[in-house]
């Protein structure tokens, strides 16, 4: 391993090598800064990662004869890129990615980390972020990181050893924050709704946005929940100091918070740092349809932008723009669904548009939409006008609990879609 600066870390990244960045708050930025200013020098270098946090330099108009980005899940800045053609998504579960790189289907030439400082025994903590950096660092053939002196030192499958890493930049950047979105009163009801089916002693996936934080005020009544998700935000350290989430009911990882990357504040990035409670593991830990499905009352909360009236659950696209990505639904989904007293739940607000004018419970599914989550799969889906329980109904059926949980002004053309497409 050489400690260099973070010109010369990147200086030997070449045209066409394929890149994989850490991903959210730990984004490298200093490392990504330096590759983007030999941008002249770089043709088609493709940079593979799941969201990250940041402007995303590499992702400017000017920057598409030079950086290729390949998206595993599609962050806010990447979007324009990817509904412009100047950027790639490739659909893929959550927990499939580290296989993409240890099987070479996605082969890696770099990969860019943002770790802490190595300890007494060369040890570095990936910090905020482990999700398939393992699988990345053991495919790629040069590891190049930012010893980062701000990143929390996080513990679980979160450390890699200074034997594996061959460039290092010093720096002091703390990681991306991100804010808790407003709660209004919509996102309150939907989040009581939600709370009143999550029993005491239950494990819950809670992610980012404003849903599943309007979640988090409504559960401050329940004992002993505990938590094993792809992410978590500023809400999950509320309800560890409110004594709600101890985690001394789950099946596995007893009294353990487990993730495998987080996004929040830098009051989540202090409470995270060398605290036992946290474990962070690889996506093909946390997302294991066979590990969630172990947990009793394991309860998913997942998010959708249209659901239409036989459950079909959309959730990476508007039509045929590309918005997110496949991520972990279907994996929290399915694992929920078949864990002892199980909940697999799917939120979202019954409308959208300024004024409400667009139901996103539809008769059918936008041109271009995708699938995330199937027909077969949807158990539950919340809206603030309710619960529709769908696991077991026929078609007929469901359109009529969907109907009854859309927005009061759509229910009556809902109706008379569904009768025409014979569902009612």
């Amino acid at each position: 391993m050489r400690i260099v600066s973070p010109e010369e870390a990147v200086a030997g990244i070449r045209s066409r090598e394929q890149i994989y960045l850490q991903c959210a708050a730990a984004t490298p930025s200093v490392l990504l800064d330096a590759l983007v200013a030999r941008a002249s020098e770089l043709e088609a270098v493709s940079m593979v990662h799941l969201h990250t946090e940041g402007p995303g330099p590499h992702l400017a108009p000017e920057m598409a004869p030079h950086f290729r980005h390949r998206a595993l899940f599609i962050g806010p800045n990447a979007r324009t890129a990817v509904n412009e053609g100047r950027a790639d998504y490739v659909p893929v579960f959550l927990s499939d990615v580290p296989a993409l790189f240890t099987s070479g289907a996605l082969p890696l030439d770099a990969v860019f980390a943002n770790v802490t400082p190595p300890d007494a025994h060369g040890f570095c903590s990936l910090g905020t972020s482990v999700e398939a950096m393992h699988a990345a660092i053991r495919a790629a053939k040069t590891v190049i990181v930012q010893f980062n002196h701000a990143m929390p030192r996080t513990l679980g499958e979160s450390f890699i050893h200074i034997d594996d890493i061959d460039f290092a930049t010093e720096v002091d950047v703390p990681p991306y924050e991100a804010h808790q979105p407003e709660i209004g009163e919509l996102e309150r009801r939907i989040g009581e709704f939600i709370a009143d089916l999550v029993p005491d002693g239950a494990t819950i996936q809670l992610g980012i946005g404003a849903i599943p934080a309007a979640t988090a005020l409504y559960l401050t009544g329940k004992k002993d929940l505990g938590i094993h998700t792809e992410m978590f935000t500023d809400a999950v350290v509320d309800l560890v100091e409110l004594g709600v989430i101890t985690g001394a009911r789950k099946a596995r990882n007893k009294g353990k918070i487990v993730t495998a990357f987080m996004n929040g504040t830098q009051r989540l990035y202090t409470f995270v740092h060398d605290n036992p409670m946290v474990e962070m593991r690889a996506v093909d830990f946390t997302n294991d349809t066979h590990v969630i499905r172990s947990f009793e009352h394991m309860t998913a909360i997942n998010s959708a932008i249209e659901v239409d009236l036989s459950g079909q659950v959309v959730a990476d696209s508007i039509g045929h723009k590309m918005y997110s990505g496949v991520g972990g639904q279907m994996d929290f989904i399915r694992g929920a669904a078949l864990a002892p007293g199980g909940r697999a739940i799917i939120a979202l607000p019954a409308t959208a548009g300024s004024a409400g004018q667009h139901s996103r419970i539809t008769p059918s599914l936008k041109e271009g939409a995708g699938v995330v989550t199937t027909r077969a799969h949807v158990r539950t889906v919340v809206t603030e006008f309710g619960v529709a329980e769908l696991w077991g109904r026929s078609l007929r059926e469901r359109a009529k609990a969907l109907i009854a949980i859309a927005h009061p002004d759509h229910r009556d053309a809902l109706t008379f879609e569904a009768r025409k497409l014979h569902e009612l």
